[in-house]
């Protein structure tokens, strides 16, 4: 058998190859928009996880947030309980000081007594990292020192200098907590 040509003398076989040619054009559109649906219903489940992915970790971080918060809260709270409870021994040899100068009439055994108070309690603010600021024939330091007033210098090497303290100056871990009162030669 001879194959027939594809002309367009024979109209049944122009009909046939057009149907043909509709049916498989027909079929591609069909597959690609399947595609397209499939691809669709892929988005829609990535974007379903993302977003579930995304409440998740907004809600972990709101929680994480909240839980700092508490503990910071706490924190601050008891921040000065261990310091505290480290001076309680130096309220008792402050007390036992007192009941000794109601009954004592030695002075010189109770001036003893407050001395060794005070020598515990400067040797605690230094275990704690609190110092006085030097002052004696220092040059003047609006870092550490407050001028309260000036005074004529009796020499000219005291000028600039501190000549008194009124009130000292204290650094905790070198971060000044309180500034020294001073008196400057000018």
């Amino acid at each position: 058998m001879k194959k027939q040509k594809h002309t367009d003398e024979n109209p049944e076989v122009k009909e046939a190859c057009e149907n043909c040619e509709t049916t498989q054009a027909n079929e591609s559109t069909e597959q690609a928009a399947d595609q397209i649906v499939d691809e669709i219903e892929q988005m829609k489940q990535q974007f379903a996880e993302l977003n579930d992915k995304n409440l998740r970790l907004m809600a972990e971080f709101d929680n994480y947030r909240k839980r700092t918060l508490k503990e910071r809260m706490d924190l601050i709270k008891t921040a000065g309980e261990k310091l505290l409870a480290d001076m309680l021994p130096l309220v008792d040899d402050f007390e036992r000081g007192l009941k000794a100068m109601e009954t004592s009439d030695d002075v010189q055994a109770v001036k003893d007594g407050v001395d060794l108070i005070y020598n515990k309690f400067i040797a605690f603010l230094l275990q704690n990292g609190v110092k006085a600021i030097p002052t004696d024939n220092e040059v003047f330091d609006t870092e550490f020192h407050e001028a309260i007033t000036t005074f004529p210098a009796a020499t000219d090497d005291l000028k600039g200098k501190i000549i008194d303290c009124a009130s000292k100056g204290y650094t905790l871990n070198d971060k000044v907590i309180r500034f020294s009162k001073v008196v400057v030669g000018e």
